[in-house]
């Protein structure tokens, strides 16, 4: 029983002690969660400007990582240690992606319904010019039919 105690303890002991403990330590210049969630959505959303108008943007010399740290006045080293850190403490990170996540999605809907309204004007342009239309039509002939001198009919 002894022998028991002892070789556990042994085990114990191997497997704690070979806990690295890879912490990593809080940047000086840590980006706030706040701020984190504002530079991941900049930089998704000139990601996928930049996939589909890469050309434009070189041609005005834009650097779409470069722009957004401008923007925010940060640096990637800085960027990249916060990231780094944030990403260690697994919680943190996640409820960051989520936000970015659920900011790009009331983005997405906010210009769906932009453009749901752009296409209901054009639509109801088109329907009132249809009406026009018609409504022009039907004057033009009651004023032709007015112009006409009447003809009888002889039995």
């Amino acid at each position: 029983m002894k022998k028991a105690l002892i070789f556990s303890t042994g085990i114990l002991m191997v497997i704690f002690s070979c806990k690295d403990n890879m912490e990593p330590t809080k940047p000086e210049n840590l980006i706030s969660q706040d701020e984190m969630v504002n530079i991941l959505i900049d930089l998704s959303l000139v990601s996928s400007a930049k996939g589909l108008n890469k050309k434009i943007l070189e041609n005005n010399g834009i650097t779409p990582d470069r722009y957004v740290f401008e923007k925010h006045k940060i640096d990637s080293i800085q960027f990249a240690e916060s990231n780094a850190y944030y990403a260690y403490f697994i919680d943190d990170y996640s409820n960051i992606y989520v936000r970015v996540k659920d900011s790009l999605e009331k983005l997405k809907m906010k210009y769906v319904r932009l453009e749901q309204a752009e296409n209901k004007k054009g639509n109801d342009a088109k329907a009132d010019k249809a009406k026009r239309v018609k409504r022009d039509t039907l004057r033009k002939k009651q004023n032709d039919s007015l112009l006409q001198p009447p003809t009888f009919e002889e039995n």
